[in-house]
C-alpha cells in the first residue's frame, strides 16, 4: 500500500494569497492547508522552504491549530530577527509580542516569549530547534513503524482486533507529537484503501468519532468529502454521528464537508482540459 511519509511537493503560493488563506483557516477553526482543499501543512513545509513569505509564516505561528506547525513557524522568524540590525529589530519585537499574546497554540506563545526574553539569541533558537526535533523525530519513527503494521493488515497477517489495538497505541504515542497532517494522511488512506476490509474501516471510524471535536471534525470531513471513500462507510459515519454528537456539532461537520467539496469542485474546474 502506498503510504509515503513525505507528501508530494506543492508550489509556493503568492504571499498575500497564502497569508489570507491561513487567516481563513483560523477563522474556520481548521488546520492550515497549503491551498484550499489541498493537504495540511506540516513542519517540513515551514522549515523546508515551501512557505517562505514573512506574512504567511507569521500568520501560521498565530493561527495554526497544529502545535508542531505553530512552533516550527516561530523558528524562521526568530532566525530572521537574529540577523537584522537593531534598527530593524523593532518590527520583529512587535510581531513576537503579538504572537505571545494571540497565538492559538500555547507552545507557540511560550516559544515567542522565550525568544523575546533572550533578545533572539542564536543559542535560544538552537534550543527551540532541538526541542521541536526531539518531539517530532521519535513520533515520525513511530509512524514509520505503524506503516509496517498497516502492511501486515493489508496482507492479512494480523487480525482486526490486534490492528485496532496497534492503532490506538500508535495514536496515544504520537498525539501532540506528530504533525497532524501526516497523521490525517495515514487515517485517510486507511479509510480509502481497497486492501483494508470494511469491518476494520468501520471499527476505525467508531474510534475516530470519540476523538476531541477539532480532530474529529478534520478526520470525519476528510472522509465525507473524499471521492475515494466507500459510500457504505460514509453512510455509517452519518448514522453514528446522529447517535453521538449534538446538532451543532453535526451541523459544523456538514458545513465543513460542503466547503471541502466546493474546494474540490474549484480545483477540478481550474484544471486544464486534457
Amino acid at each position: 500500500m502506498d503510504t509515503p511519509l513525505d507528501p508530494p511537493a506543492t508550489p509556493v503560493l503568492r504571499p498575500l494569497d497564502l497569508a489570507a488563506h491561513f487567516m481563513e483557516c483560523g477563522s474556520l477553526n481548521a488546520n492550515l492547508t497549503l491551498a484550499p482543499g489541498e493537504r495540511m501543512v506540516i513542519t517540513d513545509d515551514v522549515l523546508g522552504g515551501a512557505i517562505i513569505d514573512f506574512e504567511a509564516m507569521s500568520m501560521a505561528a498565530i493561527v495554526a491549530r497544529d502545535s508542531m506547525v505553530a512552533r516550527a513557524a516561530i523558528l524562521p522568524l526568530g532566525i530572521a530577527a537574529n540577523r537584522v540590525d537593531r534598527r530593524q529589530r523593532a518590527k520583529y519585537e512587535k510581531l513576537f509580542a503579538l504572537i505571545e499574546e494571540t497565538a492559538f497554540d500555547s507552545g507557540a506563545r511560550e516559544s515567542a516569549e522565550a525568544l523575546i526574553h533572550s533578545r533572539f539569541r542564536e543559542t535560544q533558537i538552537r534550543e527551540l530547534v532541538q526541542e521541536l526535533g526531539g518531539t517530532i523525530q521519535p513520533a515520525r519513527q513511530r509512524y514509520r513503524a505503524f506503516l509496517e503494521v498497516i502492511k501486515l493488515l493489508a496482507d492479512k497477517r494480523i487480525s482486526q482486533g490486534l490492528f485496532l489495538e496497534e492503532f490506538l497505541e500508535f495514536t496515544r504515542a504520537v498525539a501532540g507529537r506528530l504533525d497532524f497532517g501526516i497523521y490525517a494522511l495515514c487515517v485517510d488512506r486507511l479509510f480509502t484503501s481497497p486492501r483494508i476490509g470494511m469491518q476494520v474501516k468501520t471499527a476505525l471510524l467508531d474510534e475516530v468519532l470519540k476523538y476531541p471535536p477539532l480532530v474529529r471534525k478534520e478526520l470525519v470531513t476528510n472522509l465525507m468529502s473524499s471521492p475515494s471513500a466507500p459510500p457504505e462507510l460514509a453512510r455509517h459515519a452519518r448514522q453514528a454521528m446522529a447517535g453521538l454528537m449534538t446538532r451543532d456539532q453535526i451541523t459544523e461537520i456538514v458545513l465543513f464537508t460542503t466547503l471541502k467539496l466546493a474546494w474540490q469542485a474549484q480545483r477540478a474546474a481550474a484544471r486544464p482540459a486534457a
